[in-house]
């Protein structure tokens, strides 16, 4: 995200001056100046008769101005002046005016998308630069010359602030530069500065009599289970079944990333590691993320540890605790050897990996049982996540479906009662609150599943209707689907500082605690928890004085990183429906309105299309679809519909 868009989020809470940095104070002493902002205690805020926000749609020389760091309704604006779509704007708000809410524009200070990608197309033949998605031109001011050097399908990284060509990417007929397009959208990129690697290898590696004030788990025998191509190890587990006590033990990140200073804000920054088909993205350096941090089999590593004990009955937590430690994991699995394991077809090799098994036997009976119990108050959606495979030169050769299998289900439980734990412990600081869907988004769902035959009730609660419309899908052997279009209606999960519940887990309370080696909303968490234990109020207050833009800024790097994943593997779908133009394939409907849209059902899987030709189709009706065109810039497939399925 932009930081001038993180700065505007900043000023609707109120920003210390000391949080500034020489940029920020000054743009805040221009807008002090325009009575902008007030400057009270030494922090600065908006005025409260100006608000920051997007420019949304332009329709008939009106539009809605989307007020950014607050959650509330959008402005109505009617002299827009040089403003267009996207622009960031401080509006002044129109008070005791009839209607909705409406705004003047004060200033227009920047663009909402900072980055963008745009490519050489022939227009009315001229060579011409034009954005990827929106087709228009880039506005980077070009001469004759520089355009004529370019080949057409050139491909570029541009910056919207200054409408200048950043750099070349690549060509768009060459399947690498997608990765580049992807990532170049929100500034995103692999590498790391020299600055950031050089604090990331001054680490000693971890010697434990440096650290005599933590606990010494050492001789537990905790076991990683992770993917088999995993490399960033955060979390370990133990179940003591003697003293029903789980232990889960998450790599220490915060004792290595402190606050300011280049590599947490480079961490920040990126917000989320980003995981490609074929590679990752890491928020933290290799040397951090995939070594000292990741807690490898053999060796000794500091975390960050909750201690849990379950009363066996109720399987209530009688107490829990939560402290820095020094561990040392006995074994890397991976899920299958652990799924392999369960069905009997892996016995113990070591007395240690005896130990292990044993304990897993236990803990399996326990998360189970926890899993039984959160489904009674939570749900259980069968969205299907797709893997893909890619060759050498990251052309799409294969899909599957992933499974959920016993030993994620374990893994899952025993990490939803950690994050569940670290909530309990503080009244502001980060949440993942789930809200539940809105009335007009369920009503929607309701229509859509009574058009394909579904015979809806409402139940006393959201989760009794919901329940009994998934048990009606089971029976038309169309639950994953159906589970698809009850996600959608649903509101997004995302950061807040204050609680308000998970709808979907059911959960009263819920963090991220459990991932700080790729996501920074986690690593915000350990350095709460650990200004909590030691009653600092320093550390917890700086961590507390943002903690509002904050918990915006992660979710809205969340989205950007989700944005990423499912945008490259769209266009990874769109160059193999080039490569497969004119050919048939089963598919399965999966929207009517506005348009009708298929998914792929074949021995491609997930990829959706675009159908232009379709008669009386239903949704979810198994079809026969023939590819007719393909936009590899803007990675859309479009298909006809020819026939049915079986």
């Amino acid at each position: 995200m932009h930081e001038l868009k993180s700065l505007l989020i900043k000023l609707t809470h109120g920003v210390s001056e000391q949080d500034l940095c020489e940029e920020e104070q000054k743009l805040c002493k221009e807008w002090l100046a325009k009575n902008y902002l007030t400057f009270k205690n030494d922090t600065y805020k908006f005025n409260s008769k100006y608000r920051a926000g997007v420019l949304g749609l332009v329709q008939k020389g009106t539009a809605y101005l989307h007020v950014i760091g607050d959650n509330v309704k959008d402005l109505y604006i009617d002299e827009l002046g040089r403003a267009t779509e996207g622009d960031l704007i401080i509006a002044q708000r129109l008070l005791g005016k009839r209607g909705g809410a409406s705004a003047k524009i004060a200033e227009i200070v920047g663009r909402e998308e900072s980055y963008g990608v745009g490519y050489i197309v022939e227009r009315y033949g001229h060579k011409s630069l034009v954005d990827l998605k929106t087709d228009h031109p880039v506005g980077a001011e070009l001469t004759q010359g520089e355009i004529n050097s370019y080949k057409l399908g050139d491909v570029f990284k541009i910056d919207y602030q200054e409408h200048k060509i950043m750099e070349k990417l690549g060509h768009i007929s060459d399947p690498k530069v997608d990765e580049k397009i992807v990532l170049a959208q929100y500034n995103k990129h692999d590498e790391f500065d020299e600055e950031v690697l050089k604090i990331a290898r001054s680490f000693a590696p971890v010697d434990a009599k440096r650290y005599p004030n933590r606990k010494d788990l050492r001789d537990l025998p905790f076991c990683t289970i992770d993917p088999v191509t995993a490399k960033d190890f955060d979390d370990s587990i133990y179940w003591d079944d003697k003293n029903s006590t789980l232990y889960v033990a998450i790599a220490d990140v915060s004792e290595y990333v402190k606050p300011f200073g280049a590599l947490d804000n480079e961490a920040m920054y990126r917000g989320f590691s980003i995981y490609l088909p074929h590679r990752s993205i890491p928020m933290l350096p290799r040397e951090l993320s995939e070594t000292l941090c990741s807690l490898q089999p053999h060796v000794d590593r500091l975390a960050y540890v909750f201690e849990i004990k379950l009363d066996k009955k109720t399987l209530e937590v009688i107490e829990s605790d939560v402290y820095e430690a020094v561990m040392h994991s006995d074994r890397r699995f991976n899920y299958e050897e652990i799924d392999d394991f369960f069905d009997g077809k892996l016995k113990a090799k070591t007395d240690e990996e005896k130990r292990i098994f044993d304990a897993l036997t236990k803990l399996r009976v326990i998360t189970d049982r926890l899993k039984e119990q959160r489904l009674k108050v939570g749900f259980d959606f069968h969205s299907v996540e797709i893997e893909m495979t890619l060759d050498e030169d990251t052309n799409l050769i294969a899909t599957k479906e992933s499974k959920e299998t016993p030993s994620h289900a374990l893994i899952e439980d025993c990490m939803l009662l950690a994050n569940k734990e670290a909530a309990k412990r503080y009244d502001r600081g980060i949440f993942r609150i789930h809200e539940p869907p809105s009335q007009s988004k369920l009503q929607t769902l309701y229509q859509e599943l009574s058009a394909i035959g579904m015979q809806i009730e409402i139940k006393p609660t959201i989760k009794e209707t919901i329940e009994a419309i998934q048990k009606q899908a089971k029976e038309m052997g169309i639950e994953s689907d159906v589970d698809t279009l009850i996600i959608r209606s649903q509101m997004q999960a995302r950061y807040a500082p204050l609680n308000s519940g998970h709808f979907g887990l059911g959960f009263e309370e819920y963090t991220h605690f459990t991932s700080p080696i790729r996501r920074y909303s986690d690593l915000i968490v350990h350095r709460l928890l650990k200004a909590i234990k030691k009653g600092d109020t320093k550390e917890g207050s700086y961590v507390l004085r943002n903690i509002e833009t904050l918990a915006m800024m992660i979710s809205e790097k969340e989205r950007e990183a989700s944005t990423i994943e499912s945008e490259y593997k769209a266009r990874k779908y769109a160059r193999w429906a080039k490569e497969n133009l004119h050919k048939e394939f089963k598919a399965r409907i999966i929207a009517t309105d506005p348009e009708v849209r298929a998914e792929l059902h074949d021995e491609i899987i997930g990829a959706k299309l675009n159908i232009t030709h379709s008669e009386n189709v239903v949704l979810f009706e198994n079809v026969i679809v023939r590819i007719d065109k393909v936009d590899i810039p803007r990675a859309r497939i479009y298909a006809a519909v020819v026939g049915k399925a079986d």
